[in-house]
């Protein structure tokens, strides 16, 4: 059940943590354990709390939020004792006799705020990690998916340790009452904005942060590119979630030669996925409040609208829509879209593509659509981002074995996965030698001929 948090309550998770009860590896095997049955239990219930926030259909909420969260913590689950190993480094001859290795310790108490968009997925996967590396945990569901937040808070204690893992519901001021206090980690999903609130909080106590961002992924489509393929990959990713993804593509970067035939295809591909009229479709999500539905609706305006257009505000909805001519100086280009609208740009090289990603922050992902392989090299050799994903888009997001990140004003920090684990936990050396021999040769007074033998030693064996 949710509760208020205090200085008590934070005492109390510090309590946990220093008793040594998280460190076991069978203390954290349980816990994901139980977070499994969780997600396989209250698989109905999540779906009917994702439907009451977002209108998410089952198979979506399945897809993104509860089939990719079990896959993930199996992933840790049987991986983890391997990752928990001392790992043994050579130790060179001048400091013979001796063993060396380190160990990967908990941090402590880290708090997690998770976001509205996946508030499921959003709060549990750091969750993975971090008790994985055993920690004790405060997660803090969006306000703005309160039925989501609602099932969090009353059924996951049932499935985990309720002294070491605690649910706390709330707003801003809830959250800035949480930034008062010292975690041994800080980990946001969020906007830019809120993420310097974080970053600022935890300067104060020197303690680390991992910063999930998003910003404006591009997706670029060269002249080489399956254009059918591309057309029902980029309709499917954009408008998933209705647009709410963090690393869904934000504006299209099409080749002048391929634009009138891939937009023609996207238009195709949105009818067979969401039919004639997209708001009568069971599988398009809506924007959770009236305050995002507001801010894109405005941006309509900002260019010439090719597909869709259509907003009814009673409802939340804006149908899929793409747009052309949107002037770079426009909002829909200096901020993150976050909804279902995709401005589209047209190049005339890979060259001049890469140029525009370049010339704004460092995205959370790059997607490119191309047959050529040296294409994708010139991307990688040419941007900066926290990804690339190249013919497809999202999934490089799903591979367990990938650190998922950004860079810049993307965020900082990686996680999924063994990154998940070793994020919230701190590399401890340790090097273990004899007391003999103890030749005088380290000791003063260094003499000429000492300090050659010295110097020949560690040029010979370092």
């Amino acid at each position: 059940m949710s509760f208020q948090y205090d200085d008590r309550a934070h005492a109390g998770l510090k309590g946990c943590f220093d008793s040594g009860r998280t460190r076991p590896l069978a203390w954290r095997l349980a816990q994901l354990r139980g977070l499994e049955s969780f997600l396989r239990e209250c698989e109905a219930p999540i779906a009917r709390a994702l439907q009451a926030d977002f209108r998410k259909s089952e198979a979506e909420t399945w897809l993104t939020e509860t089939g990719w969260l079990l896959s993930e913590t199996r992933y840790v689950r049987r991986r983890l004792r391997g990752w928990m190993k001392p790992r043994r480094v050579p130790v060179p001859l001048h400091y013979q006799p001796g063993r060396a290795w380190f160990t990967r310790e908990p941090l402590g108490v880290v708090l997690v705020i998770g976001a509205w968009n996946y508030p499921l997925q959003l709060s549990l996967a750091p969750l993975v990690g971090a008790l994985a590396g055993g920690n004790c945990l405060l997660v803090k569901p969006s306000e703005l998916a309160p039925e989501t937040s609602r099932l969090l808070s009353t059924e996951l204690p049932r499935f985990v340790d309720g002294d070491a893992i605690r649910i706390v519901e709330g707003g801003p001021d809830l959250t800035r009452e949480l930034l008062r206090h010292r975690f041994d980690h800080f980990f946001f999903t969020g906007s830019r904005n809120k993420g310097r609130e974080v970053m600022t909080a935890a300067a104060k106590h020197l303690s680390p942060v991992t910063l999930e961002l998003g910003g404006k992924c591009p997706c670029i489509v060269t002249e080489t590119a399956d254009l059918r393929i591309a057309a029902r990959r980029i309709a499917w990713a954009k408008f998933l979630n209705a647009g709410q993804t963090c690393i869904s593509p934000d504006y299209l970067l099409v080749h002048e030669s391929v634009e009138a035939p891939l937009l023609g295809l996207i238009r195709e591909a949105l009818k067979h996925f969401y039919g004639e009229d997209p708001q009568t479709s069971p599988d398009y999500a809506r924007m959770p409040d009236r305050r995002s539905f507001n801010r894109l609706a405005a941006c309509l305006a900002e260019g010439e609208v090719v597909v869709g257009g259509r907003v009814d505000a009673a409802d939340r909805y804006i149908e899929p829509t793409l747009m052309r001519g949107v002037r770079p100086d426009s909002q829909l280009m200096q901020e993150e879209v976050f909804g279902p609208v995709l401005p589209v740009l047209r190049v005339s090289a890979l060259a001049e593509a890469t140029d525009i990603v370049r010339s704004g922050s460092e995205p959370l992902a790059i997607y490119l659509f191309s047959g050529r392989s040296d294409d994708l090299r010139e991307v990688e050799g040419r941007t900066l981002s926290g990804g690339i994903c190249c013919n497809d888009l999202l999934f490089h997001a799903s591979i367990h074995g990938l650190p998922f990140g950004g860079r810049g004003m993307s965020g900082m920090g990686a996680y999924h996965g063994r990154t998940g684990f070793e994020t919230f936990t701190a590399p401890r050396s340790v090097l273990a030698r004899s007391p003999f021999p103890d030749p005088d040769l380290r000791y003063p007074p260094y003499g000429e001929h000492k300090l050659r033998l010295l110097r020949w030693i560690v040029d010979r064996f370092s």
